[in-house]
């Protein structure tokens, strides 16, 4: 049968009791709760005395069983007869804590309870859900990532980014919520760059238009914690019914992105210009590894008039006339670029020639005077 009997006095509130008018409820509600708090610590304090007190007693009688062990069998009858007799005085102590512990039990337990006694933790512990951190992606991952993404949809992407209307894009994105992704936004930049390089300058602005869509949904996701496939119909429904102020902020970062992608495009240019011309001059480098271009306009004017009619007595006028230390320099730098082939048997014999700066002098001197021998 259950016994009902703790119930029978229950200090539920300090507030449930009606007072008279004239006393001051909230006082005396405050003094009830004061009083009850403090009877309560004068307990928890008695309790704790009451343990260590106990505590000590019993350290001591293990002890004092201890050390009479100990002279039974080593000791004199005298110091054994003084701890036995200590012995019998603790025991008779801790039979006396036995009683005050069985008193206080009786005494907590018939205390009435209270809204600090009724109910008790039985545990307390808060487990949070928490997204395990995704590893970030090297390089190779992403770039490998957005291949294969481009493959895949390419034909949807450039669909995407022909339309022009805000409910076209809005239902397109609805029906294909796969394209709201960074991938897109990638792939439109690079479409506008290639655009421009082409010269195409009408779609590019088409194209960077739809970029710059893309690109506000993924912003207005990151702000709001969310999926971009979740918050791309708010975009276009705050676009579309957008004051002034937002519609500059878009329009500023259409034209922002239209120059960027102009520069862009500018510099690949440039570049493929650089590397064009670079590969033209390696194509053009004599045996002797020098180029002929850099080489002639290296020349006194006086040289690059004689290469320029091919004169060769005017070659050797002119070299007659100059430093043959300078002069022969010159030749080299001739020989070495391809400008002037010497004119040798065998392929040796130019070899020969070519790293001997006399000897292509003395050979340009002979040749005029060859020349000049002629009827």
């Amino acid at each position: 049968m259950v016994d009902y009997s703790v119930w029978d006095h229950i200090e539920v509130s300090d507030d449930e009791d009606e007072t008279h008018p004239n006393i001051d409820t909230g006082s005396l509600f405050r003094w009830r709760h004061q009083a009850r708090v403090e009877r309560m610590e004068q307990f928890q304090k008695e309790k704790d005395e009451h343990t260590k007190g106990h505590g000590d007693c019993k350290r001591k009688l293990a002890e004092c069983q201890k050390r009479v062990k100990e002279l039974e069998a080593t000791g004199t009858p005298s110091d054994l007869q003084k701890l036995q007799e200590e012995l019998q005085q603790l025991k008779t102590e801790e039979k006396s804590w036995e009683k005050k512990s069985e008193a206080l039990r009786k005494k907590e337990k018939n205390m009435p309870w209270n809204v600090d006694t009724l109910s008790k933790d039985g545990f307390s512990k808060s487990i949070v859900n928490v997204k395990p951190e995704q590893a970030k992606e090297t390089e190779e991952q992403k770039e490998q990532k957005h291949k294969t993404f481009v493959e895949k949809y390419e034909k949807q992407l450039k669909h995407f980014g022909m339309l022009r209307r805000w409910d076209d894009s809005q239902k397109y994105l609805s029906d294909n919520p796969h394209l709201v992704c960074e991938e897109t936004a990638n792939y439109l930049v690079i479409w506008c760059i290639d655009l421009e390089v082409e010269e195409k300058h009408a779609l590019m602005e088409q194209v960077a238009h739809q970029t710059i869509v893309m690109q506000f949904i993924l912003e207005l996701a990151k702000s709001l914690k969310v999926d971009p496939r979740a918050c791309f119909r708010q975009f276009f429904t705050k676009i579309k019914t957008a004051d002034q102020q937002y519609m500059e902020a878009f329009n500023d970062e259409l034209e922002s992105f239209k120059e960027r992608v102009r520069g862009r495009a500018k510099a690949r240019i440039e570049k493929a210009l650089k590397e064009y011309e670079e590969e033209e001059r390696k194509k053009r480098l004599g045996p002797g590894g020098l180029d002929p271009v850099e080489v002639y306009e290296s020349l006194p004017p006086e040289l690059q008039k004689c290469f320029d009619v091919k004169d060769v007595q005017m070659l050797q006028d002119t070299i007659s006339k100059m430093d043959p230390t300078e002069a022969k320099f010159f030749m080299s730098q001739c020989v070495d670029s391809g400008l002037w082939v010497p004119n040798s048997k065998t392929t040796e014999d130019s070899e020969k020639v070519s790293e001997d700066p006399e000897q292509v002098y003395a050979e340009v001197e002979q040749e005029g005077k060859e020349c000049s021998e002629k009827p």
